[in-house]
This record gives C-alpha cells, structure tokens and sequence, in this order.
C-alpha cells in the first residue's frame, strides 16, 4: 500500500449528528481516497458517535480507521493515539463537530509541496455565530513569521503539519490539559518549522459551534480555564526569551484566555471561584505583563487584569459592575491625554498608576462615548416633527478625529447628525429623529429603541449607546399618523442608556392606565 499524503486525526466525543457532516466531509475530498487516511479515536461517546464511526470505517475501509477508548477528560489523549496511528506524510485535525471546504486537503497539500511548508494554515470560517480571529488569512502568505504576524492569535492545532517534523521532536498534547492542550503542540511547531504558510484564497476549515454550545471551551469553568493558561504561559516563558519575541506571543493570551477569564460573567461565580480566578490572574500579571503587553491591551482588559493584581477583590468587583451596569465610563482628558474613570482612577486606590486608564488602543467606541443633556420635540426644515436629542462628548476635536464618519440610529431607526458644536470644554452633538421613521416596522404593542451613536476611524467602527440624561427627564408625546394615535417617550433604562419608547395608542391600554389611576369603584380619590 502506498503512503498516504495526508492522515487527518479527529478526537471525537458526543458530537452527533455534527460528527457525520464531518466524516461526510473528508471522504468526499477531492484529493482522493487512495491519497488520504483518516484516523478516528473514539473517546468513550455515548450518543451514537462510536456506532456512526465504525459505519464509515465498514464503508471506506481502506480509508477511515477507528479506535475506541474509556473517556479521557480532553482531546489532548485520543489526538496523541490518532498521531501514533498515523502514516501520511502530512497530518491535519479537524473537531469532529467541524468540517472541511470539497477541496481543502487538495489545495493545502499542493501548496506545502509547492512552498516546502512544514506548518500551513488554510482559512479558517466560524459557523453559527462561532468566533474565529481572521487577521492571519488576510492574505496567502508562503511565509510567515511567528513573531511579526497575527498568527499567535491562531495556534489551534487546526492546521496541516508535516509528520517528519512531528516525529523528529516527539511532539505530543500534554494530556494533562483538558482545555488548550493544542497551543503547546502548534506553538512548538511553529517555533521549529523551517517554513509557516498561510492560505486565505479558500474556505479550507468551518468551525462550528454547536447549538448546545457543547464544544469544550465553550462549557469548561473558569478555573479550568485559569489552570490551563497558566500552563500555557509557563511553555511560552519556557521556550521563548524575554524580549518582544515572547511579548509577541504572550499579548495573545493577555488579550484573549487571561482577559475572558474576567469579563462579566466573573460576577456570576461564588466569592471563593472570583478569589481564586483574581489571584490567578494578578499572578500571571505580576509575572509576565510587561509594559510592551500593557500599553497594547484595550483599556477594558488592561484595567480589570491590573485591578486584579493590585487591588482587591472589591475593586475588581467595582470595575466589572461598572462595565455591566452603565456600559463605558466617562473620560477624561489630562495632558493630551484620554482616560476611563474607572474605579481608581486618579487616586492609586486600586493600586494602578493613572496609565493604566489611558485609551490607546483604537478609540472609535469611546469616541462614540455620549451623554445626553436634553430631548425635546422639535420640527424641521420640512415640517416633520423631530424628536431632538443634544448630548455631550469630553473632546473639541471632536468632529476632527471622526472624520465626520458619525452616525445615529434608535434602535433600527437611523436619525439625522445635525450639527458638532465645539467649545473648550468638549463637544455638543446635536441629532434628530423624524417621528415618522420611528414608526416604521413598528410591532404591534409598541418597543423600546435604545439610542446609538456609531463612529468610523481609519477602519475602526465603535458603537456606543447615548447615556440618558442624569437625572432622569422622561419626555413624553402623542404623534398621530394617519387614522391612528402614538405616544413617542424618551426615558433611560436600567443600564443609563437613553432609550425611545414607542407604541400605539389602543382603547385597551386607555382602559389599562386608566385602572391603574382610579380606585375599585371607578371613582378618582380625593
């Protein structure tokens, strides 16, 4: 028997019916069966994905092997025996939840042939809503550098690797990680290769998230999570010299595993988990954020992962509620400067210097950072009537640095910018919307329409809602459209966002707020 170009390793547990779209994908490559091998380890499945495996081995017998095995706790042991099994001169895994574009194997293999690739990329796809990071496939590439692209951004092992190379350094998934296991395996590889490549001209790879969000990373805990990263970090330190190389690399995990770790749904876990999680955190920070890292976080992350390793559990607490509660803090502008009021700022309570809080990375969203100080009724040029809402922003320049790209909308509804008013104090944005539109598509009992300001800048597109005026100042009016009758109401929801309140008026919410004004009987109190 000849060898086969390619083996593709799949780790398969509980992935029906995603599992047979899967198979079906493979063995309909066009790079052949006679060219493939397909190696599928069972991983204890209870659903039926051991049965379906061994119908497609029964059917393409010289093609898909299967082997079972008593659940292990992760991919990283079933991926290790797929390895040993393996015979081609390349080997690809694949999630058995994913699947792969008619031609994928096909092209890859021609161009690492082509390239001398020792590791390529083919683009990769999220499917339902599944998250995929692209900057790497901006372009095909026949070489790449580990430390000057975005391809730390990508090291699952989702990726073509010569086996020769596998081999020669005994490369294996640390079978003691039940999450991440692959970023230890790609990265040593990358770090080895002679040549890493990149195929963007192709949808190689779809990577689903399935309806349950059963995948593993999606259902794994936080200190699970932690655990893992905190092994991944230590193979980085390990294998890479301090230096921007390993800043290169470690910004990834910074940016993504360290920073998710506490996003909001931090709240949400007992006192003891959030103790441990921010003392995991504060660790990794201590440790290895350097200021090349820091100065390159979004100041979201930067301030919640320097809060955990400064301050306390309560000043973590503070700043998440913040984000949860209200959306963006208000800025500050000191020195040329821009910075978050987060807890802390300004007076090293948490622990943070002011430079923590400064704003550096793309800006557009904070731009977009409004506050709005009146809503009234208003009509225009054309005698529409307009609701008019004025709000305020901390920058003159503001218009300056939008580049007049400065939209608005209330809900699904677009309004009008109609004037950017400057003065040295900040910047008053002047905006309307016609009641007319406001009805559009409206739903039969009525809906409340948040109110957006969205600003593009050099490619960066941020939206943020306008904050409602503080305190509260509901504006309320009947429009009437036609033969019928609406009341247009301006208020602010529990988050602080202005919002426009929209609904018919019907003889059954006449009767309805009527009850709620008089007592039984009918009659008004005195």
């Amino acid at each position: 028997m000849t060898q086969p170009d390619v083996t593709v390793v799949t780790a398969v547990y509980n992935t029906m019916p995603d599992l047979t779209t899967c198979l079906t994908s493979l063995v309909e490559q066009t790079i052949g069966l006679d060219r493939l091998e397909v190696v599928a380890v069972d991983d204890g499945s209870t659903d039926g994905s051991a049965e379906e495996l061994d119908r497609f081995a029964a059917r393409y017998p010289g093609t898909v092997k299967v082997l079972h095995q008593p659940n292990s706790g992760g991919p990283a042991a079933p991926s290790n025996r797929g390895l040993e099994h393996a015979t081609g001169r390349y080997v690809f895994f694949i999630g058995s939840d994913d699947h792969l574009g008619p031609e994928a194997l096909e092209r890859m293999v021609a161009a690492a042939d082509r390239w001398g690739s020792d590791v390529l990329l083919g683009r990769l796809v999220g499917v339902n809503k599944r998250y995929v990071h692209q900057a790497i496939f901006a372009s095909t590439q026949p070489e790449v550098d580990l430390f000057a692209s975005a391809l730390p951004f990508a090291l699952s092992n989702t990726k073509l690797f010569r086996r020769e190379l596998v081999e020669k350094y005994g490369l294996r998934f640390p079978e003691d990680m039940p999450v991440g296991s692959d970023q230890p395996f790609t990265l040593e590889a990358c770090l080895r290769a002679g040549r890493i490549s990149v195929l963007a001209d192709y949808d190689y790879y779809y990577a689903v998230k399935r309806a349950n969000s059963g995948n593993i990373t999606y259902r794994s805990t936080h200190l699970a999570r932690l655990g893992c990263v905190e092994r991944i970090v230590a193979f980085v330190a390990e294998h890479i010299e301090p230096g921007e190389r390993r800043d290169a690399v470690l910004l990834r995990h910074f940016t993504w595993e360290i920073a998710k770790l506490v996003q909001d749904d931090f709240l949400s876990l007992d006192r003891k988990t959030q103790e441990q999680v921010r003392e995991g955190v504060g660790r990794l920070a201590r440790e290895h954020l350097t200021e090349g890292i820091r100065g390159k976080l979004p100041v979201t992350a930067r301030v919640r992962i320097g809060v955990a390793a400064y301050g306390t559990l309560a000043d973590l607490v503070a700043v998440l509620r913040q984000d949860v509660r209200h959306g963006l803090p208000q800025t500050v502008l000191r020195d040329d400067g821009w910075f978050a009021r987060y807890r802390g700022f300004g007076d090293g309570r948490c622990g943070l210097s002011d430079d923590w809080y400064e704003i550096t990375t793309p800006i557009s969203r904070w731009l977009a950072r409004l506050e709005a100080v009146a809503v009234r009724w208003a009509v225009d040029g054309s005698g529409e009537r307009t609701v008019r809402v004025t709000a305020r922003g901390p920058r003159p320049d503001l218009a300056e640095m939008a580049g007049g790209a400065i939209t608005v909308s209330a809900g699904r509804t677009a309004g009008t910018v109609d004037s950017i008013e400057a003065d040295p104090l900040g910047a008053t944005v002047n905006m309307s919307f016609r009641a007319r539109d406001l009805l559009t598509g409206l739903k039969p009992g009525g809906e409340r329409r948040v109110v957006k300001v969205t600003i593009t800048r050099d490619g960066d597109k941020g939206s943020t809602p306008v904050r409602g005026p503080q305190p509260s100042m509901v504006q309320r009016s009947f429009h009437r459209e036609g033969g019928q009758l609406f009341v247009i109401t301006s208020s602010t929801n529990r988050k602080g966002d202005l919002m426009l309140v929209v609904f018919p008026v019907t003889l059954r919410r006449m009767m309805s707020g009527l009850r709620r004004r008089l007592p039984l009987g009918g009659k008004k109190q005195p």
